[in-house]
């Protein structure tokens, strides 16, 4: 049996040591971005002292300012020349500013409540923009580190072994952290806490910016035309159903993650299977990465990413079914689920590189930037609707902080763990069947592109 990278030309390969380079710039910011998606939520209405509808209605503005701020910085970069190329200067430039950005956000002040929630805008607002300053560059770099689709998928699934490795640390430290450096103080640990994440995401940024260079160029006769770039965008179905898969596969993965703190809180009471149930989600993620190169090239990555998620989706229905005492079980669906869904992420980002591929073939015009752009401003966009929903159903069930909840109150957490990421998932699973780009299409472009560069395959 033929492995990938013989199917591979011996040009557009990427050395291990430069893939592995690669994982650690995501592994940097999913020291955030797990922060976000399971103790963001707890720790502004538990800790910070603000409601979760507040809460979600700040998610949510301050993701409209992303609109405009995510498709700029991708312009930006796509136009930005220095000798280390268009993406990778803004990894090592802006590393800094988002370690401080985290310690401020997560740091209480001695406010009254009005001016509490505006200091939560402006932190949470500042740490979300330098978010986009790096994480665009660097989720861009993948699309011009090799021209070769296949190969894009390799360093995709590397690049989301360091991401879920740092998504299992979260899991399991992170709530450990804030009582050791507390004390009691869950404001106190919570602040150090993040002070620790910024030193690791720094020095991971500065090696992920050393090890990796840039191969694929724009066509040298492109000038610039953001209004052109943006139009071209609009005309592409394949980026248009990408777009909307992620606003529903996001939303559907913060609320279930947000739901699952309080789940343990408070449906389970055993806050200390908090952090267990949450890394058994990263290591089962982190097995279906590890061959999700080997079933994208077995199945082709479209089929494979409805498959994880329609499936994925409805394991996760299956948290209806149990009882507070049935740990062994909810163990159980959270593994298997994790494992299903995990495939996607890979493959889901491979498939923005392919974009990027296929405007250029459509429209003579490369705008790798922009199109990855869209993609985390679609992944940031499903966060904010999905915390925005989070917190619209625990206001309506009734949800009180740091109380015995009512009946009530449980059932809306129940349905955030089980039937609402589901039909989300489910939703996901029958847009994705638009998407236009299949592996014939692909192979066809990558030759087509070639020839037009003047390239020979090895």
């Amino acid at each position: 049996m033929s492995t990938v990278i013989e199917k591979i030309p011996l040009a557009d390969r990427i050395s291990l040591k430069e893939k592995v380079g690669y994982s650690l710039g995501d592994a940097s910011s999913n020291l955030y971005w797990k922060t976000f998606e399971f103790y963001l939520m707890i720790f502004y209405t538990d800790v910070f002292g603000i409601s979760a509808a507040a809460v979600g209605t700040m998610l949510l503005v301050t993701r409209l300012a992303d609109a405009v701020a995510d498709p700029v910085m991708g312009s930006i970069a796509d136009r930005t020349n220095t000798r280390w190329g268009h993406f990778r200067p803004y990894i090592m430039w802006f590393a800094l500013p988002l370690a401080v950005a985290g310690v401020l956000t997560f740091t209480t002040p001695n406010l009254g409540g009005g001016a509490k929630l505006i200091y939560a805008y402006i932190t949470y607002g500042l740490l979300m923009f330098l978010y986009t300053a790096v994480n665009i560059p660097y989720t861009a770099l993948m699309g011009v580190m090799t021209p070769n689709s296949l190969e894009r998928t390799s360093i995709s699934s590397i690049r989301f072994m360091g991401a879920f490795t740092a998504g299992v640390f979260v899991q399991l430290f992170t709530l450990k952290f804030v009582k050791f450096f507390g004390h009691g103080n869950d404001a106190r640990g919570w602040q150090l806490t993040m002070v620790l994440y910024g030193i690791l995401a720094v020095i991971m940024l500065v090696l992920c910016f050393a090890s990796t260079r840039e191969r694929v160029a724009p066509p040298p006769q492109q000038k610039s035309d953001l209004g052109r770039d943006l139009a071209d965008l609009f005309t592409s179905r394949a980026w248009l159903v990408l777009v909307g898969v992620l606003l529903l596969v996001l939303a559907a993965f913060v609320i279930k993650g947000s739901a699952s703190t309080y789940y343990f809180k408070y449906f389970v009471k055993r806050e200390d299977l908090i952090g267990l149930f949450l890394v058994s989600n990263g290591v089962a993620f982190l097995f279906a990465v590890m061959t999700a190169t080997y079933m994208a090239k077995r199945i082709g990555k479209k089929l494979l990413f409805m498959m994880a998620i329609g499936i994925g989706g409805l394991v996760i229905a299956g948290f209806w079914l149990p009882g507070p005492s049935d740990i062994r079980l909810m163990f159980v669906l959270q593994i298997v689920s994790s494992y299903v869904i995990g495939f996607n992420s890979p493959v889901v980002f491979a498939m923005f590189a392919d974009v990027a591929d296929d405007a250029e073939w459509r429209t003579g015009r490369r705008t790798t930037g922009l199109v990855f752009a869209s993609a985390i401003f679609s992944t940031k966009a499903g966060v904010a609707i999905g915390a925005f929903m989070f917190g619209l159903v625990f206001n309506y069930f009734g949800y009180v902080p740091n109380v015995s909840q009512t009946a009530r109150s449980l059932h809306g957490i129940i349905l955030s763990m089980s039937w609402i990421p589901c039909i989300l998932m489910l939703a996901a699973t029958a847009l994705m069947q638009l998407y236009p780009l299949d592996e014939p299409l692909m192979v066809k472009i990558e030759a087509d592109l070639k020839a037009r560069r003047g390239e020979i395959e090895s």
